[in-house]
C-alpha cells in the first residue's frame, strides 16, 4: 500500500471512528490542533499509563511531578529558549504563506542538516525551488517556536510569559525540590507527562507535527563518569518499550546525531524512529544533557542546585541523561503498526490488530437480537457484569451482528461476546449459561461459559 493512502487511510478511520478530529472542525479547523475522540482518549491513557508503570511505578530511583505549564520567564532564558529556540522559516512572496526551509528542501531531494540560513538561501535560489503555490520565496531567517502570552497584574501592567515548549525544564527547577523532600541517592530520575506548545510553521502529517503536544520524559540523574554506562542502559530500556508496543526490531531506528547537529545541551544524542506511513521519522530520543541545564539554573536564579553526596560528604552538580517520548506520535505509531486488511468470509475487512493490553474497547457484549427482551435482558446483566472488572467495555446492539463484527474490527476490539437463544437454556439446550466468543485477528468463535468470560477478556 503506498505511504499516502495509508495515512489517508487511517485518518479517515481515525475521524469516522472517534480516534482522532480535527480541532475546531464547525469553525473551519486551526492548522496544527487535533481532538482525541472517546477511542483516541482511551488508547491514548492506555499507552500514559504502560509508560507510567514501566518508567516510573515499577522503579525505586523515580519520583513523578506535574509542573506548571505558565513559568517564570527566567526559566527560558537560563535554558537557552528565548534565544535559541527557533526554525528556518521563509514565506511566499505572493500568499505570505510560512514554510518550513528544511521541509522544502527536503521535498526537493537536498539534505538541509548542518546549513546555515545562508547556505539553505543559496541552494532555494540555485534550485529555483518554489513555494507549494508555485512562487518565490523569501529569504531564510530563524523563527522562534515559543508560544508568548502575558499575565496582568492589579496595577495593569502585564509580565510576558511563555506557554512551554518543552516539560524538561519544569524537573530541572524542582530538582532541589525533590532532593529536599525525598534525599533521593544518585542516581535517580524525575518523570512527568505534560502538554507543551510549539508553534510550528508548517504543521503536517496528521498528528506527527502539531502545535500542541504531550510529551512522556524523565530526567535521570547521575554522576559524570556513569554517563557511558547508563546511557546504554536506558537506551536498551526504551528499545524494551517500544516492544511493549507491539513494534518490531524491523519498525525502529536508532539514529546516532553526529557533531554539529545536535542541540547545544547534548554531548549524545540517538533518536528512535518508527517506520510512519509518511516515513521513517523520530517518536522519542536520548540525549545526554550533561550538567547544562542544572548549571545555568544555578547561574540565573542564584540557587544552590548542587547534590550532596551523603557517602563522602562532597558536593557536585549531578549530569544528566534525557529519554524522551512523543505520546501523539505513539498514538499514530500505534494506529499504523495496527492497521490491516483482509478478507473475512469471503469479505474484505479492515481492522486494528492492537495488541491487547492497549486496545481501547476489550471486549464488546451483544444481544444476539434487539427486539427480543430476554435476550437484551440477559446480555446487559452480563454487560454490567463485566464492566466492573473490565470497564473498557462496549455495549453494541446496533444493526445485525455481523455489521457488530466489522465495526469492532475496525476499531480494535479484541473479542466480541454474544448472548444467544442458547444462553438462556431454550430448549433444554445443553449450552445455557455460556457465550460465543469471537476473536478480532481469526475471526474464530467458541462457547465459553459465562462465569469464564471475565478472565478470558481481563488485560
Amino acid at each position: 500500500m503506498a505511504e499516502a493512502e495509508l495515512m489517508e487511510k487511517i485518518v479517515s478511520l481515525c475521524k469516522r471512528r472517534g480516534f482522532v478530529y480535527r480541532g475546531s472542525e464547525i469553525y473551519g479547523g486551526l492548522a496544527g490542533t487535533w481532538d482525541y475522540g472517546p477511542l483516541g482518549v482511551a488508547l491514548k491513557k492506555n499507552i500514559e499509563n504502560l509508560w507510567w508503570r514501566y518508567f516510573v511505578d515499577s522503579r525505586e530511583d523515580m519520583f513523578g511531578i506535574d509542573s506548571a505549564i505558565l513559568m517564570n520567564p527566567r526559566v527560558w532564558e537560563a535554558s537557552g529558549h528565548v534565544g535559541g529556540f527557533s526554525d528556518p522559516l521563509v514565506s511566499d512572496a505572493k500568499t505570505k504563506k510560512r514554510y518550513r526551509a528544511d521541509h522544502l528542501l527536503e521535498e526537493a531531494g537536498v539534505d538541509p542538516t548542518g546549513m546555515t540560513l545562508a547556505q539553505m538561501g543559496e541552494i532555494i535560489q540555485e534550485k529555483n525551488i518554489k513555494s507549494p503555490d508555485g512562487n518565490e520565496l523569501s529569504t531564510p531567517q530563524q523563527f522562534n517556536m515559543m508560544f508568548k502570552t502575558s499575565v496582568g497584574s492589579v496595577d495593569g501592567s502585564d509580565t510576558t510569559v511563555y506557554m512551554r515548549p518543552e516539560t524538561a525544564q519544569g524537573m530541572f527547577v524542582n530538582f532541589k525540590n525533590i532532593i529536599d523532600t525525598f534525599h533521593p541517592k544518585l542516581p535517580f530520575g524525575i518523570a512527568q507527562i505534560g502538554r507543551n506548545f510549539r508553534n510550528e510553521i508548517a504543521p503536517r502529517d496528521f498528528i506527527f507535527r502539531v502545535r500542541e503536544l504531550e510529551i512522556m520524559e524523565f530526567e535521570y540523574f547521575i554522576e559524570e563518569k556513569d554517563w557511558s554506562e547508563k546511557f546504554d542502559y536506558w537506551k536498551d530500556r526504551m528499545m524494551e518499550w517500544f516492544s511493549m508496543l507491539g513494534f518490531s526490531t524491523e519498525d525502529i531506528r536508532q539514529i546516532e546525531i553526529p557533531d554539529g547537529e545536535r542541540a547545544h545541551y547534548s554531548k549524545r544524542t540517538v533518536d528512535f524512529h518508527f517506520k510512519f506511513p509518511h516515513k521513517f521519522d523520530e517518536i522519542g530520543g536520548l540525549a545526554y544533557r550533561t550538567d547544562f541545564d542544572l548549571k545555568n539554573h544555578i547561574e540565573h536564579s542564584g540557587v544552590d542546585l548542587q547534590y550532596l553526596d551523603p557517602a563522602t560528604n562532597q558536593k557536585f552538580i549531578p549530569h544528566v541523561l534525557e529519554p524522551t517520548f512523543g505520546l501523539g506520535r505513539h498514538v499514530l505509531a500505534v494506529i499504523a503498526k495496527a492497521y490491516s486488511e483482509d478478507e473475512l468470509g469471503g469479505e474484505k475487512r479492515v481492522f486494528l490488530k492492537f495488541p491487547k493490553h492497549l486496545a481501547p474497547v476489550k471486549a464488546a457484549v451483544f444481544p444476539l437480537l434487539k427486539n427480543k427482551p430476554e435476550l437484551v435482558a440477559k446480555a446487559r446483566e452480563m454487560y454490567v457484569m463485566l464492566k466492573k472488572d473490565v470497564p473498557q467495555i462496549m455495549w453494541d446492539d446496533n444493526g445485525n451482528i455481523g455489521k457488530r463484527y466489522r465495526r469492532q474490527d475496525e476499531i480494535g476490539t479484541p473479542y466480541c461476546i454474544t448472548v444467544d437463544f442458547d444462553t438462556l437454556g431454550e430448549g433444554g439446550s445443553e449450552k445455557k449459561d455460556t457465550v460465543t466468543l469471537r476473536d478480532r485477528d481469526t475471526g474464530e468463535q467458541e462457547r465459553v461459559a459465562i462465569s469464564e468470560i471475565a478472565g478470558r477478556v481481563k488485560v
